[in-house]
């Protein structure tokens, strides 16, 4: 007999990051009630990766206006349809008057946590909280098959960020690549996969010159989003900043390398156990001591040397080797794609 049909309104953030790290809730959610049917309110960004969520009735856009007015169109909109759950992670009050049965919605917390756990909160004490998930369908992973077809590991990079406090020079990242790729490198032999935005391009470049043009597969403003994360699965290692690209990665189960600079990673870290993050001398905390609303124009992620990210990325290799075979050869299984889970951050 089939399920009773449970409407949820399912209002994610409107930043990349923030939006993977909760993404877990949606198949918690379709677990808990097993005839969900979800309508999604996303950004323009963050849309994309909910296309081929299973139950999916609407996906919709929500950009910002002047006065919040984005809120007052939803409600017309939605706001008279009657809802089973409305799960409003940008916590905005108006949702509270739309006609629902129950609302979960985030609330700033004095003692913040980690993004996950704290969407994972929503739902109770669920131990673990919900591992950010994104589906695919046989089409998305059937292109990211063929991209990245070809023979050697692929080294994945993600070298840009949405500012330049936290764009670690893309130079250092062709170094890294080159010399992990080159002969007598950890992934000697390999391919180099090199991910971003349109924009991205122009910074792009010394990275994308960092290998052979045969091995290299520019993703750089080519793809969807969901076809990227697709690709990240079949990666033998990621390496990238704060961004939106580094934790799909995680999510994809990629053995993953963050470089942080004014980022705080006791909540932003990536999710999962084949996940490190590392930085320079400095902390958090100092960063906001020199910047405190963290947009001055400063790349103060620059103290993190090369020679840090070579030694971690090695590290990293060998830790998510199978036993009997090489830290080269490895890739992220199918049990293990998507599904991963973090050790107490």
């Amino acid at each position: 007999m089939a399920s009773a049909r449970f409407p949820i309104l399912f209002i994610t953030h409107s930043r990349l990051g923030d939006a993977v790290l909760s993404s877990g809730l949606i198949p918690a959610l379709a677990e808990r009630h097993p005839g969900a049917r979800f309508t999604i309110v996303a950004s323009a960004l963050t849309a994309p990766l909910f296309a081929q969520t299973p139950g999916l009735e609407d996906l919709i856009v929500l950009e910002k206006q002047r006065l919040g007015l984005h809120w007052l169109r939803l409600f017309w909109r939605l706001g008279l349809r009657r809802w089973g759950l409305i799960v409003d992670l940008r916590g905005a009050p108006i949702t509270a008057v739309f006609n629902h049965r129950r609302r979960l919605a985030h609330r700033k917390t004095a003692a913040p946590v980690h993004k996950v756990r704290e969407a994972g909160r929503l739902l109770g004490a669920m131990q673990p909280p919900p591992a950010p998930f994104l589906a695919t369908n046989d089409e998305i992973e059937s292109r990211a098959k063929a991209l990245t077809k070809g023979r050697g590991p692929i080294l994945a990079i993600a070298p840009c960020a949405n500012w330049v406090g936290k764009a670690w020079p893309a130079e250092r990242y062709a170094r890294v690549a080159r010399e992990l790729l080159g002969r007598g490198g950890a992934l000697a032999g390999g391919r180099l996969m090199v991910l971003g935005g349109p924009e991205d391009r122009r910074e792009a470049g010394p990275v994308l010159s960092a290998a052979p043009k045969a091995r290299v597969i520019d993703l750089v403003g080519r793809e969807d989003l969901l076809v990227l994360y697709a690709a990240l699965k079949r990666v033998r290692l990621f390496i990238g900043g704060d961004t939106g690209l580094t934790h799909m990665a995680a999510a994809a189960g990629a053995p993953c390398l963050a470089l942080f600079g004014p980022s705080d990673e006791s909540l932003y870290a990536p999710w999962g156990a084949k996940t490190q993050v590392i930085r320079g001398a400095r902390g958090f905390a100092e960063f906001k001591r020199i910047d405190p609303k963290l947009n001055l124009a400063i790349r103060h992620i620059i103290e993190l040397k090369p020679e840090a990210a070579l030694t971690a990325a090695r590290t990293l290799l060998e830790m998510t080797a199978p036993p009997g075979r090489s830290a080269a050869t490895s890739t992220p299984s199918s049990s293990q794609q998507g599904s991963v889970h973090a050790p107490d951050l």
